[in-house]
């Protein structure tokens, strides 16, 4: 069984920064890739970032590249989001996951175990 736990959210000033961490426990971290994905309210959940098993590959959605920056320590068994230049768009409840595959991967059926979230807000 697989689990993860966010931290790190919270109430942050528009042009703020904030850094989510992702613990996971379990079976396999350094094995699996990994993604950052949020939901608005009202919106569709929708992949931020991800991360390839060895943290070589790296993928970003378009609305926060060069503002977001994922990481992961697989000893630490950890991933992180780095985010900085927040926007009020960046509101969200902020999501990591793991996927079954150790290569990068953007679909969101890729990816079978979720944390619980934490809330990102950001006020203008």
């Amino acid at each position: 069984q697989v689990q993860l736990v966010e931290s790190g959210g919270g109430l942050v000033q528009a042009g703020g920064s904030l850094r989510l961490s992702c613990v996971v426990s379990g079976r396999t971290f350094g094995h699996r890739a990994m993604g950052w994905f949020r939901q608005a309210p009202g919106k569709e959940r929708e992949l931020v970032a991800a991360i390839s098993w060895s943290g070589g590959s790296t993928y970003y959605a378009d609305s926060v590249k060069g503002r977001f920056t994922i990481s992961r320590d697989n000893a630490k068994n950890t991933m992180y989001l780095q985010m900085d230049s927040l926007k009020p768009e960046d509101t969200a409840v902020f999501y990591c996951a793991a996927s079954s595959m150790n290569y990068l991967v953007v679909a969101i059926t890729q990816y079978a175990y979720w944390g619980q979230g934490t809330q990102v807000t950001v006020s203008s």
